[in-house]
């Protein structure tokens, strides 16, 4: 078997130079190099972003959803939105094990989840079997390439695929909220009727303790009520993302009249980057995890209202973000019931 480099550069076609995630174009032809890993994919889980946007450019029409994610894979030889430049997560088992990785703690069937994104993966669509508007999920039979940097997850035991595969999509957003919420902090999690939204305040909850205060901004009444009942939040406000004075005014009446020290952006649409930012103090933490951001908008939008905060990328990993987050669907009945419901 011949070598390829370990973060996949030898799989880029075009422009050369490049990583695979800036890539346009990858080769995804499925043998594999030694140091690389085969996999049989049994489910795409479509980023939030790029699930929205497709759905709404295909009018909801599944047959065109369809279409366009086998467009886009064709094309680029990856799940890669040209729109929002995102991807999302697989799980599937393991096909074939390259020579340079057969120390790993890995055997050919081996049920895993990808924690690396679509947007950088090598992935070849036979046939897409069913499409889950409702949970952004899309069934196949397709096989994909994991690169020797690649991370993963081996499926839990104890819980279905569909839940891991649900959880582990957004590992990386309750786990950087439990590195950045301390005891009596003031959060703002917004779009927190979704999964990530859910476990970001779930998370906040655990962090602030009895002194703190986790606001859940969500578009509706009922999806407020929800979360307030489930204990999943202190207060709950309705408003639209983009529309930041809104969001401003419901957020300092619902925190005594102050700026919040944490806000977390949880939500699937552009142009929200000014309600992320503008109900948070001086010296405080804006924790954009959402793909639909403008990081120009938020640098330049900070600049403009003379906000000195800390701006934090959403970066899907950190340490041990896949322990944390399955950790919370063992910690909580209530979280794995609502979940269950959700995404089975």
């Amino acid at each position: 078997m011949q070598k390829g480099c370990k973060y996949g550069t030898h799989r880029v076609l075009e422009p050369q130079g490049v990583l695979t995630q800036a890539a346009y174009k990858i080769d995804n032809n499925m043998e594999i190099y030694s140091n690389e890993l085969l996999i049989d994919v049994q489910s795409l889980n479509i980023d939030s972003a790029s699930f929205t946007q497709i759905e709404e450019e295909a009018q909801g029409d599944v047959e065109k959803i369809k279409e366009k994610i086998l467009s886009i894979v064709k094309e680029r030889g990856k799940m890669q939105n040209p729109v929002t430049g995102s991807g999302g997560m697989l799980i599937g088992s393991i096909a074939a094990i390259g020579d340079d990785l057969k120390h790993r703690d890995l055997k050919v069937g081996d049920k895993i989840a990808s924690l690396v994104s679509l947007s950088l993966t090598p992935l070849k669509i036979y046939e897409i079997l069913d499409v889950k508007k409702d949970i952004d999920r899309v069934d196949v039979k397709a096989q994909a390439i994991l690169f020797e940097s690649g991370i993963y997850a081996k499926l839990p035991s104890d819980m279905s695929e569909a839940l891991a595969l649900a959880a582990l999509d957004v590992a990386g957003a309750p786990a950087q909220t439990a590195k950045l919420v301390k005891p009596g902090d003031s959060v703002l999690v917004l779009g927190s009727a979704g999964k990530s939204g859910m476990l970001c305040c779930y998370e906040a909850m655990k962090r602030v303790g009895p002194t703190g205060n986790v606001i859940a901004m969500v578009r509706k009444q009922a999806q407020a009520d929800k979360l307030l009942s489930w204990g999943l939040c202190h207060k709950a406000i309705v408003s639209d993302a983009t529309t930041p004075m809104d969001v401003l005014n419901k957020t300092l009446e619902a925190n005594n009249g102050k700026e919040v020290d944490i806000s977390i952006s949880c939500v699937n649409i552009p142009n929200s980057e000014m309600s992320c930012i503008l109900p948070v103090r001086d010296n405080g933490i804006v924790y954009f995890f959402s793909m639909a951001t403008s990081f120009t908008k938020a640098a330049l939008g900070a600049e403009g209202i003379g906000k000195d905060v800390t701006m934090i990328i959403g970066n899907g990993y950190t340490k041990d973000h896949a322990d944390i987050t399955l950790w919370e669907l063992r910690e909580s009945a209530t979280l794995r019931n609502i979940f269950d419901e959700m995404y089975l």
